[in-house]
């Protein structure tokens, strides 16, 4: 999701140029934009084909989170905001529908309308869109939104900015964005961009503040005590009630969050009755743990949720910024000693399916054999950059689920001796004495990674590798992964079924030194790169996939993480009165735009 999501354009050529008064020739204004082909839904749509359009109003959920806040301004890198917020109280141009791949339909604006390469985009605003303030949302908000969160907000809103080449009012209410750069994702991810009210005066936008930015969301801030709790309360005002897009969305009164420790007192506050849900990621725990008496009489419900999204990459990420990560040896050697059959078994009885690539589960995902067809033709001419296992094939190694994993430890051995390590005096050291040593940096209060990391440490202890557990708070864990200031750390990367521009912030040459993008591991692969904009400019979707099977094999021979599983379903406890529907779920499933978005409260 999350998010987040992101070289030279060729000259038009003077026939194009001429081909229509002012110069472009344009497909007519319209209620969405798909990333291929056309929206599923027609002009006249009365809601989205997931939701219940009927779903009572008001009512009150309770969420837990783990950690604290110290910031209102979740539009910037400094300082801990909430995830909520940014999503309820602030709306953007266009809203996705989660049952198709990568469809925007409108929100603020009531059309939309492209290039014949997408190669601009104007969107037209709807005359009743007004901000919680009461003031009509403008052009030139618009407009000063774009530019200030693509220079001085969150890295992850800079990288399409850089690739619009002009911004400009074609009338009161129409904007239009012309890129530098051959996109055909950038109109939708412009799309996506919160909007908010232009600030006017000297005030600094990218300090971290109590002071929140004003949006046109569904929901206002309520009552809040930094790092204790937060309640987002619906605008009884919002003008976008009853839009068809909202038809079915956001029908629950109030929204509050309580901050806990860790996770476990979170589960014991929702055990005694205090939060209204609580997702459960550790399957032994969702199979042993919620048998206490509210579940027993009905008044809690375990809800499971299918879905039909890729895996996403989920582990202990190595930072190659640092020695010995920069070797990709001693990361493969890494890659064989965690067992990972043995630490499934031991926290999810072996029940969870393991991620073998980035794209898992999904059409996207590379097959594990030698690469073919366009795959293979799009991989070839890079074949002297390309790690072992990106065309003749690559699978991660499978132990024989015993705790000695004696198979894999001897593979281990013998690749770190390889690249110049062995075991002297039961210690892995180099010939200079260097010993292989690291921390791995944890969040506090995250029970179930630092299992999986103590299980890992213990399993390294036996070839001589020492790997020391370090966690910290939440406020922490975020500046120092921001700053990349780790040796190994637990990483999370949802992926869509349409990945984008989002793709250069997870793995770009930029964020190997540009704090706070998603490029944790310090990734510099001009192949990467190379494939992300040939993706982009993908113009079929046979062609997309085939580059998306084609990066995942970068990304995955790569050896850049130790992947963890991922769930085939999301995992929801929460009380009765909750409800959602349940006979419409969308292809994504528990996931953005799913809790608290289209659920309900019955009481």
């Amino acid at each position: 999701m999350v998010r987040d999501f992101f070289r030279l354009l060729e000259p038009l050529g003077i026939a194009l140029a001429l081909a229509a008064p002012g110069g472009f020739v344009s497909a007519d204004p319209s209620h969405g934009i798909a990333m291929y082909g056309e929206p599923a839904l027609p002009p006249d749509f009365v809601s989205l084909p997931y939701v219940n359009p009927d779903a009572p109003k008001g009512g009150r959920i309770v969420s837990s989170e783990v950690g604290g806040f110290d910031s209102l301004n979740p539009f910037i890198l400094k300082g801990n905001s909430v995830y909520g917020q940014r999503y309820y109280g602030y709306e953007s141009l266009m809203g996705r529908s989660y049952d198709e791949p990568f469809t925007l339909y409108g929100l603020l604006a009531e059309s939309v309308e492209t290039g014949p390469d997408r190669e601009w985009v104007e969107f037209t605003l709807r005359p009743k869109a007004h901000f919680s303030d009461g003031s009509p949302v403008t052009v030139e908000d618009v407009l000063w939104s774009m530019e200030t969160l693509g220079t001085l907000g969150h890295p992850r809103y800079q990288g399409a900015w850089t690739k619009v080449a002009s911004a400009e009012a074609v009338d009161e209410r129409t904007v239009r964005f012309t890129f530098n750069t051959p996109d055909r994702e950038l109109p939708l991810i412009l799309g996506l961009r919160p909007i908010l009210k232009k600030v006017e005066g000297d005030q600094p936008f990218d300090q971290s503040s109590l002071e929140a930015p004003i949006g046109s969301g569904p929901y206002v801030i309520g009552a809040y005590e930094p790092g204790r709790f937060m309640t987002l309360v619906k605008d009884p005002d919002w003008w976008g009630e009853d839009l068809p897009f909202n038809r079915g969305q956001h029908n629950i009164g109030e929204i509050r969050y309580e901050w806990f420790g860790d996770a476990d007192v979170a589960f014991e506050a929702f055990r005694a009755g205090e939060l209204s849900a609580n997702r459960e990621l550790n399957l032994s725990k969702w199979r042993t743990a919620y048998d206490f008496p509210a579940v027993r009489s009905g008044d809690v419900v375990l809800s499971e949720i299918p879905h039909e999204r890729p895996g996403g990459m989920r582990g202990l990420v190595m930072n190659t910024r640092r020695a010995p990560f920069d070797d990709w040896r001693v990361r493969d050697a890494l890659i064989h000693a965690f067992n990972f059959e043995f630490i499934n078994d031991a926290i999810n009885g072996g029940e969870e399916p393991r991620i073998g690539s980035y794209y898992t589960n999904s059409v996207l995902a590379m097959s594990h054999g030698p690469a073919e067809g366009k795959v293979k033709d799009l991989l070839e001419p890079y074949a002297d950059q390309l790690l072992p296992g990106a065309l003749e094939g690559y699978a991660l190694p499978v132990s024989d689920g015993t705790e000695a994993n004696r198979s894999n430890t001897r593979k281990a051995l013998r690749i770190l001796q390889q690249a110049g390590w062995t075991v002297q005096d039961g210690v892995m050291k180099k010939a200079d004495g260097e010993a292989l040593e690291f921390d791995i940096l944890l969040r506090s209060g995250a029970t179930q990674t630092i299992n999986i990391a103590e299980l890992y440490a213990q399993q390294l202890k036996r070839i001589g590798v020492v790997a020391n557990i370090v966690t910290v708070d939440s406020a922490q864990y975020t500046e120092r992964t921001d700053n990349y200031d780790f040796d190994m750390a637990y990483y999370v990367r949802l992926m869509s079924l349409s990945p984008g521009n989002e793709q250069t912030l997870y793995w770009g040459s930029e964020g190997v030194t540009k704090p706070g993008t998603r490029n944790w591991m310090g990734m510099d692969n001009p192949v990467v790169e190379d494939l992300i904009d040939t993706m982009l400019n993908a113009e079929d979707q046979d062609d997309f996939q085939a580059t998306v099977k084609a990066l995942d094999r970068v990304l995955t021979t790569g050896r850049y993480v130790i992947p963890i599983w991922y769930s085939p379903v999301g995992r929801i406890a929460h009380k009765a009165s909750l409800k959602y529907p349940e006979d419409k779920i969308s292809m994504y499933g528990d996931w953005i735009g799913f809790m608290p978005d289209v659920w309900w409260v019955e009481e």
